[in-house]
């Protein structure tokens, strides 16, 4: 179930890199097999680190208010329904996928941490986890937001942004599946 959770969670947090990989891949038809795996890699390398800065802030708080962690379930739900919710709503509408204004370091750098900053309130989701076990599902989560990151700018290439919507509206509601899951899980 764990190595299931974690890639429900990548495929989730990685909806909104795969929408801007659509766009970076019409930008850029000729983009090099070795820009792509840099493009999918800064898209990765935020997605993993954004669990792990939230989960070393949950243990941290926890460590002083242990009380704090019987609210945890309700705060993932709250934080995981609103981010699903968001994209679902920001997919309805802009029925037109947002054009990117370049594929520079720069940009993709800013385009990381924006499509990556839903994924710090994983932390919240992850707090049960040791180290380990976070750590991992911070590479899954990498792993596969790498591999949809790919796979979005070859279909942008060749076909454009048109799904780009569509995958905004199934990670929102794959967020929502999961922050019910934890909600329910944490509470029985």
């Amino acid at each position: 179930m764990f190595f299931f959770n974690s890639v429900l969670l990548g495929i989730g947090l990685a909806m909104d890199a795969f929408s801007v990989s659509l766009a970076n891949g019409l930008n850029e038809p000729g983009m090099k097999r070795r820009k792509m795996c840099l493009v999918a890699g800064v898209f990765g390398f935020f997605q993993a680190l954004m669990p792990m800065i939230g989960w070393v802030c949950v243990h941290t708080f926890i460590s002083f208010f242990s009380s704090f962690q019987k609210f945890i379930p309700y705060i993932a739900l709250g934080l995981l329904l609103y981010i699903g919710i968001s994209m679902i709503v920001g997919a309805i509408r802009h029925k037109e996928s947002e054009t990117c204004a370049g594929v520079g370091l720069t940009a993709l750098l800013i385009q990381g941490i924006a499509t990556s900053i839903d994924a710090l309130s994983v932390g919240f989701t992850i707090s049960d986890y040791n180290i380990m076990m976070a750590l991992i599902s911070a590479l899954v989560i990498a792993a596969v937001t790498f591999i949809i990151c790919v796979t979005g700018i070859i279909i942008g290439k060749k076909f454009g942004t048109k799904l780009s919507g569509k995958a905004s509206i199934l990670g929102g509601l794959i967020l929502i599946l999961i922050g019910t899951e934890i909600f329910i899980t944490g509470i029985l």
